[in-house]
């Protein structure tokens, strides 16, 4: 499944968003510490997941969360369990 996921580390509460088109593959990486970004921050946990209809828009989405760089932002998206960021 294809999209934009936000994990959430219980370590430091910091998040960490990301695009796959495999949500399962990816999320273990993380767990296994695969992942260079979450590696420090371990463990993780997936807070939301945002189906999207190619790779390409996914990355798109997982840019503009990511330019937004406001934590109110995010957990408003996750609290809601959607993404809302406009045009």
């Amino acid at each position: 499944m294809t999209g934009v996921y936000i994990l959430q580390s219980s370590k430091n509460n910091s998040y960490y968003i990301g695009s796959t088109n495999n949500i399962n593959r990816r999320i273990v990486q993380h767990e296994n510490g695969l992942v260079k970004s979450t590696r420090n921050i371990l463990p993780v946990e997936l807070k939301l997941f945002y189906k999207c209809d190619s790779l390409t828009q996914a990355r798109q989405l997982e840019y503009k969360i990511k330019k937004l760089k406001r934590k109110d932002l995010i957990e408003s998206m996750i609290s809601e369990q959607k993404i809302d960021i406009g045009s």
